[in-house]
């Protein structure tokens, strides 16, 4: 009896043994096949990384078209460029001279008037000034008022037409370029326009000829010839605005200038004391 028992109980163990086997077998066969599985994606992922790291190059953008392009295209965008340059160099110029006269501006009006003659006040100012030219020539028409045919001419009227005649040549300094960018504002948008319509028709004159009309053969000429208008209306809005901002500062700080030349007119009218050079 006891014999039977043994061998029920070792039947047991031996088909429990032959049970588990096959299961750790085939855990063991998961756990090593594991790792080239992990690794057959990662040598597939690593290509496609590379590649999404790698820029693709564009086949529509300023690049191409200046590969692409005639020598029209390419000198419609070497105009805009030069009338783009132009217009910044006038920008920057315009706003430091502008900057400066209203400095100058501040200062003549806080200390010229308070010297003890106008030849002092003269002295005091800068060489290179707007305001001791005006000062200078106003001096130097009420000082020296001869002559057959000036002498016909009264004294107030002598030295008011030239104070007048040298505000008017600061003025033209002062805007000085302004004429530049009001022709750069109104006509870079049409030259742009013009680059456009022609990219376009070189594109379709090399469609017609190739006999293929697909988007990839439409899309990357007509691309490239629609950047033309957008350069073009890039160069023209900078123009435009800085045209009239110039214009407002420019009538600011001649407002100042021409408050000056008043005073001065004033001043030597009143029979004072002009100098003793």
């Amino acid at each position: 009896m006891i014999s039977r028992i043994s061998g029920l109980f070792a039947a047991i163990a031996f088909a429990a043994a032959m049970a588990v086997s096959p299961v750790q077998a085939q855990e063991a066969a998961a756990s090593a096949a594991a790792p080239t599985e992990a690794v057959a994606p990662a040598a597939e992922a690593a290509p496609v990384a590379q590649a999404a790291a790698k820029p693709a190059d564009n086949p529509y953008g300023l690049q191409a078209m200046l590969a692409h392009g005639d020598m029209v295209s390419k000198g419609v965008l070497a105009l805009l460029l030069i009338m783009s340059m132009g217009s910044w160099y006038i920008l920057i110029t315009k706003l430091w001279d502008t900057q400066k006269l209203a400095n100058e501006a501040k200062d003549v009006r806080a200390t010229f008037f308070k010297k003890a003659s106008l030849a002092e006040g003269v002295k005091s100012l800068k060489e290179a000034s707007a305001f001791r030219y005006i000062a200078a020539n106003a001096i130097e028409a009420s000082e020296h008022h001869e002559g057959a045919l000036t002498e016909n001419i009264d004294h107030n009227t002598w030295v008011s037409t030239n104070i007048e005649r040298s505000v008017a040549e600061v003025q033209s300094r002062v805007q000085t370029g302004l004429g530049f960018l009001a022709t750069v504002g109104s006509t870079s948008p049409f030259i742009g326009l013009f680059g456009t319509v022609w990219g376009i028709l070189q594109a379709l004159t090399a469609i017609g000829v190739a006999g293929q009309a697909s988007i990839d053969k439409v899309a990357g000429p007509v691309g490239e010839a629609l950047i033309m208008t957008a350069i073009g209306l890039g160069v023209a809005v900078p123009a435009v605005l800085g045209y009239n901002w110039l214009v407002n500062r420019n009538k600011s700080v001649m407002g100042q200038v021409r408050a000056f030349a008043g005073d001065l007119h004033g001043v030597l009218m009143g029979n004072r004391q002009v100098a003793k050079r």
